[in-house]
């Protein structure tokens, strides 16, 4: 097969280069619709209880995301000039195109009882702009003696103030949401200048523009480090500017063709599609290392150049074509976690590293094909006598060393066992981002003062119409708010009691201390009294509908919690559900707790069981494929020890190191297995080839194949290592954890590959070494079969009689 796809690839010339041309420009056209993704995905499968529990709630209640936190700690807050830029400051928020309400301590509202209409009015409690320093502590003192405010917008203790600003819903779906969020910040640094007091930003939306950015920029940062490392090492190994800048030029156009696929399937980018282009340059490298190496091994050996490509077509082809496969493999396998950030990763990552080798099984030989062989300075690096000596040296180990390479392998091993035990599961929502970075320091100013601003949502059915507003079930949810404040994490709650507490006192003339549940008897007057009022609180943003639905038997208890991670979320979770249940039975009422913190929560944990079900998959796939090609059960097992040795490794050093396993780290495993593979295919293809060269000789067999690819696995693994090594420069943690951990892992697999690898089959001999191996599914080819080279017909035949 592989005689025939060089023949045609090398009679095809300018036909292949006009169609990859086409299809370049058009992927470069397609590449202009990709977007950022300015949300988090949803990392639960859309069948999931939890996610339908929270598409339920946002069905009924709206969208709990769509709210921009702006903090502030000042003990002078209520200074008449610092509380005067504080309301300039809402001004402008509000005149901001994109910003629906602000609501802050002053644009808090009271609630004063009309007698005779016989309902309660809202007045605000400061104007626009206080003038005297006299009338604001009066109206700080009304503000204080009205405890639903509490811990809502402000926090005693610390003097911290907190300003909630809503933002559209439809803006903030649009491109227009990095405006937005600019037009904030710009408001928020002009009130700093004016009030030399810092200011704090959070919230979700403010969160995910934010990080989305930070993904923008790293993504061409990436793609640069990862063309100027790899070119760098290329041009140190080959010498070469013309290896150089065709093999920059062929991952460079991988590039446009991954970057057009992904917009073809309307993805939009992620922080893990977004890592695609520089992983597309850093594993196609390789590619063209291979190639291009044994296109000068046989350059060299006879001197015509297009006998050596086909030559490099037919005999790396087939093993190259495998070793991305399995790449790919590693990659596809996360299609099958049912998460869609990592369905699409895994797609557009799987898709691409097979465009990368069919770019490179085409282009570098018709490229080469067209360039004037290599000239002898360009072959020196066959010569290296450092990368010799070091290859020489792995010989001498594996020949004459293999009790201490075993004994050193066990003794790592269980090295390794006693570091995987250390490894701790958890997951933060801002666990990636930099705990000095200011989107970090001020989540915490908020966790710190107010117990955070991640929501927590509890809907109560009560299976009753009005059953929400009944006084047994208001003083029921009143026992369990009482209950969830021993819960350090969460905050000070929103809900239906505290608007009839506050609806209370207000009723008893704003006396703090009947800010209480009302009695049976109370409740009816009250209740009259807020149902008349309800209109008029729709139009203040809804002090009643945004509490309970329109037949008033679901009730929402809104609170707000620390970014505990979850491991804690996981014990926090099951005692809040048990004393939820403790106060409403699950046989009489239905309740669901929600909201993006445990949807996160149940994401996250959904996320790392399935990662470790598709690393058994990729186990077992990439198993399959080389039981394909080297047509040997037990060759496969033998060739799988030196790959899974390495993931037992990185698992030690996560835990010796308190790395945790979360979605960013776990992935690492997939990836490493798909890519360290490849050395042991490459290595096994070239030990089959020299098994019939050499009369069977398995210790000859092993030395030949060892010295031929030991040159191309180092240098593509310090190409991989180093490539994995740029993310080690990111912003976020996951990515940093993620390129390290690779990088190690690759290493480790390429020493297990020359190493242990080649002991093993010393050692095994014959027993692995069977007839099926022997007579494989694949051709082997010898080295003297070649093509006609008078039926290439290049261009014109006289140029191949020149050569």
């Amino acid at each position: 097969m592989w005689i025939n796809i060089a023949r045609y690839i090398l009679r095809n010339r300018i036909a292949i280069l006009i169609a990859l041309f086409i299809v370049t420009v058009f992927m470069g056209i397609m590449s202009r619709q990709i977007e950022m993704s300015y949300q988090y995905a949803p990392l639960l499968p859309e069948d999931d209880p939890t996610y339908l529990e929270y598409e339920e709630f946002l069905n009924i209640y709206g969208n709990e995301g769509n709210m921009v936190i702006i903090g502030i700690k000042n003990e002078d807050f209520f200074e008449l000039s610092d509380f005067n830029n504080w309301q300039e400051l809402s001004k402008s928020l509000l005149d901001i195109n994109g910003v629906t309400s602000v609501f802050s301590v002053g644009q808090s509202y009271d609630l004063k009882k009309n007698s005779k209409e016989k309902r309660f009015e809202i007045a605000p409690i400061f104007p626009e702009k206080v003038k005297y320093q006299t009338e604001l502590d009066s109206l700080k003192e009304v503000f204080y003696s009205l405890p639903f405010y509490k811990e809502l917008l402000y926090n005693e203790n610390t003097d911290a103030f907190l300003m909630a600003i809503t933002l559209d819903d439809e803006l903030l779906h649009s491109k227009k949401r990095v405006k937005l969020i600019e037009d904030i910040q710009e408001a928020g640094q002009q009130f700093v200048e004016n009030s030399r007091h810092d200011i704090h930003y959070s919230g979700l939306p403010f969160i995910r523009v934010v990080t989305a950015e930070m993904i923008k920029r790293e993504l061409n940062m990436f793609i640069f480090l990862a063309l100027g490392i790899t070119a760098l090492i290329i041009f140190l190994f080959f010498r070469s500017f013309k290896v150089v800048m065709f093999s920059m030029l062929v991952v460079g156009i991988a590039v446009i063709w991954a970057l057009g696929i992904q917009g073809i399937f309307g993805y939009k980018i992620t922080i893990l599609t977004g890592m695609i282009p520089p992983l597309i340059i850093v594993i196609g490298i390789p590619n063209s290392v291979f190639l291009l190496n044994k296109y000068h091994q046989e350059y060299r050996k006879h001197k015509n150049k297009i006998k050596a490509l086909q030559r490099v077509i037919r005999k790396i082809g087939n093993a190259t074509f495998l070793t991305n496969l399995t790449t790919a493999s590693g990659f596809a396998t996360f299609i099958f976690t049912s998460s869609k950030i990592l369905v699409e990763f895994g797609v557009i990552a799987a898709i691409n590293i097979m465009v990368v080798f069919v770019l490179s099984i085409l282009l570098i030989p018709i490229i080469f094909s067209f360039l004037d062989g290599p000239k002898e300075r360009h072959l020196n690096h066959l010569d290296n006598q450092l990368v010799g000596k070091a290859v020489n040296g792995l010989v001498r180990i594996s020949l004459n060393h293999r009790t201490k390479v075993y004994w050193v392998a066990g003794i790592m091993l269980l090295m390794g066992i006693f570091g995987i035990s250390k490894i701790k599961t958890t997951g933060f929502m801002l666990d990636d981002i930099p705990h000095d970075d200011p989107l970090y320091v001020d989540l915490k100013f908020f966790e710190e003062n107010f117990n955070g601003l991640m929501p927590l949502e509890l809907m109560i059915d009560t299976k009753k119409a009005n059953g929400a507003i009944s006084g047994s079930n208001l003083k029921r949810m009143d026992k369990l708010q009482e209950e969830l404040k021993a819960f350090d994490a969460i905050s000070h709650p929103l809900s239906m009691v505290e608007v009839v507490k506050f609806a209370r006192q207000a009723f008893y003339n704003g006396k703090e201390r009947h800010y209480k549940v009302p009695s049976n008897q109370e409740r009816n007057f009250i209740l009259s009294y807020v149902n008349k009022s309800d209109t008029e609180a729709t139009a203040n943003n809804g002090l009643v509908t945004t509490f309970i639905d329109s037949t008033k038997q679901r009730a929402r208890l809104s609170f707000r919690m620390k970014d505990i991670g979850t491991t804690e979320m996981a014990v926090l979770d099951k005692k809040i559900r048990e004393t939820i249940n403790s106060v409403f039975p699950s046989d009489k009422y239905y309740t669901s707790l929600t909201g993006a913190s445990v949807v996160f929560f149940k994401g996250t944990d959904y996320l790392v069981r399935n990662l470790f079900t598709s690393l058994l998959l990729a186990i077992v796939l990439i198993a399959s494929f080389m039981a394909w090609m080297f047509s040997s059960k037990r060759m496969v097992l033998v060739s799988l020890i030196p790959n899974i040795f390495p993931l037992i490794m990185t698992a030690a050093l996560m835990g010796f190191f308190h790395i945790p396993i979360k979605p960013s780290t776990i992935l690492v495993f997939s990836i490493a297995f798909g890519i360290s593979v490849d050395d042991t295919i490459h290595y096994l293809a070239k030990y089959r080839q020299e098994l019939s060269e050499t009369n069977w000789s398995i210790r000859a067999a092993v030395v030949l194949a060892l010295k031929e690819t030991g040159v191309s696995m180092i240098y593509t693994s310090i190409i991989l290592f180093f490539g994995f090594g740029i993310f080690s420069v990111s912003q976020f943690g996951g990515t940093v954890a993620l390129g390290i951990l690779v990088a190690v892992t690759l290493l480790i697999a390429l020493f297990s590959n020359l190493i242990l690898l080649p002991a093993l089959l010393l050692t095994l001999e014959k027993a692995i070494t069977n007839q099926s191996f022997k007579e494989p599914l694949l051709h082997i080819y010898d080295e003297d079969e070649d093509i006609e080279l008078e039926e290439l017909r290049i261009e014109k035949k006289h140029e191949l009689k020149s050569e």
